[in-house]
């Protein structure tokens, strides 16, 4: 219990001094223009919530992988799990909205011990687009997870998964050694079932994050790119690719400031800032809930224990007139979703 209460201490400090590092800067410079003045700009501060269209779902911190950029600081050694008590509030909060998309993250949300079960209670409830955001290495992890193709198929499971790149040099060097192996053989094992491809209800999507400090190309020529190679070399199939902008937070923000690119890396994101998408990030139209159950604008917001700024803080309290329409909370890092082409966990907004 002790040893539980100082790991969520800790948490807690890492995320106030990282918000205080996006805040607060370490520029050479000058100061980095605040988010809240850019946008205001053009008219849109404050930024205000929609009616929720997609409820997304932390079930989990534990993972198979300790990827490089990751901004949920995930990995083997996190404890942090959904209480299948949490499980239930989310399911009665899907009953009671009209939300067509349910988004399930973690970690690796397939290790969370009542994963399954989840997956079968919220189908019922009848999700229009039920997401599981599968590392594809889980697939391949070890025999009790072998199955777990013919699982999201029975229950159509629309399966996005992250693939940085269609060499195995560029993905293993993110995410860890022999992980480009094991997915490619995941994404076969996907395919021979029906995902991925052309014609087929069986969702199955990429996700492209850079390898560096910089920003993600054109989402439309990566696909391309991505869908020949992975072809012609593997002959594997699949629907679209999201391309996302790493954000300023955990793992790669740390790289950032261990490899002194955190200030160049940020005017980037701010020469880049693109008011159209600002119009379409998702933090207007989606709840992030964290493993113990709070709400959060997005994912983000959550790593960085910024919680929503309503009355209703926890999924035991959802209250729709309490969230929809309240103001969105704000800071350095959203310069992130709103650079180029705009960037969501959908990929592009523009």
């Amino acid at each position: 219990m002790l040893k539980s209460l100082h790991k969520r201490h800790s948490e807690l400090a890492k995320s106030k001094r990282q918000v205080e590092i996006l805040s607060n800067g370490i520029f050479q410079s000058g100061d980095l223009p605040k988010f809240k003045d850019k946008i205001a700009e053009s008219n849109q501060f404050p930024l205000k919530a929609n009616k929720l269209e997609i409820l997304q779902i932390n079930v989990g911190y534990m993972c198979n992988q300790v990827c490089a950029h990751c901004h949920v600081d995930a990995g083997p050694d996190r404890k942090e799990i959904m209480t299948k008590e949490t499980m239930l509030q989310c399911l009665d909060v899907i009953k009671k909205t009209e939300a067509h998309t349910l988004d399930l993250t973690g970690g690796a949300p397939e290790m969370n011990p009542n994963f399954r079960w989840f997956v079968e209670e919220a189908s019922k409830a009848g999700i229009k687009d039920f997401i599981v955001r599968s590392n594809l290495t889980i697939i391949r992890a070890n025999k009790k997870y072998h199955d777990l193709p013919e699982f999201f198929k029975k229950h159509n499971v629309h399966v996005v998964s992250s693939m940085p790149h269609w060499t195995k040099g560029k993905t293993d060097k993110q995410r860890g050694n022999g992980v480009f192996d094991k997915s490619i053989q995941a994404l076969k094992d996907l395919n021979a079932i029906g995902y991925g491809l052309p014609g087929s209800d069986l969702r199955l999507d990429l996700v492209y994050n850079p390898s560096g400090a910089f920003l993600p190309g054109n989402q439309m020529a990566l696909e391309k790119d991505f869908k020949k190679a992975l072809l012609d070399d593997f002959n594997i199939q699949f629907h679209n690719l999201f391309a996302i902008t790493n954000l300023p937070i955990s793992r790669f923000l740390d790289y950032l400031i261990a490899s002194e690119n955190y200030e160049d890396y940020m005017y980037s994101l701010v020469e880049a800032f693109n008011p159209e998408a600002v119009k379409n990030v998702m933090c207007t139209n989606t709840i992030s809930v964290s493993w113990d159950g709070y709400l959060y604008d997005c994912d983000f917001n959550q790593m960085l224990n910024l919680p929503v700024k309503s009355k209703a803080k926890h999924i035991s309290e959802y209250n729709s007139e309490l969230l929809e329409g309240r103001s969105i909370v704000i800071s350095q890092h959203c310069y992130g979703c709103t650079a180029g082409a705009g960037s969501s966990c959908q990929g592009s907004v523009t």
